[in-house]
């Protein structure tokens, strides 16, 4: 399975290590993914998603009904 923000479409990024000699190696920045519950109240049920951190913050803000549709989630 794949290491991507079902909502958002975030994945990781490749970026630079960098030494304290200045030596750099390719490596990933991976996020910070969870599988989490959500509670539909407009079709009482109950979904399972894989966000990063960074959504279910902003799914406290503004709630789970207005983040789908921001980012056109098919249910």
């Amino acid at each position: 399975m794949a290491r991507i923000c079902e909502l958002t479409g975030k994945k990781a990024m490749i970026g630079n290590k960098i030494s304290h000699a200045n030596n750099k190696n390719k490596r990933l920045f991976n996020i910070n993914l969870h599988r989490k519950r959500f509670f539909l109240t407009s079709k009482n049920k109950w979904i399972t998603l894989r966000v990063c951190v960074s959504t279910i913050r902003l799914i406290d803000k503004i709630g789970i009904e207005n983040v789908l549709k921001r980012f056109n989630y098919k249910l």
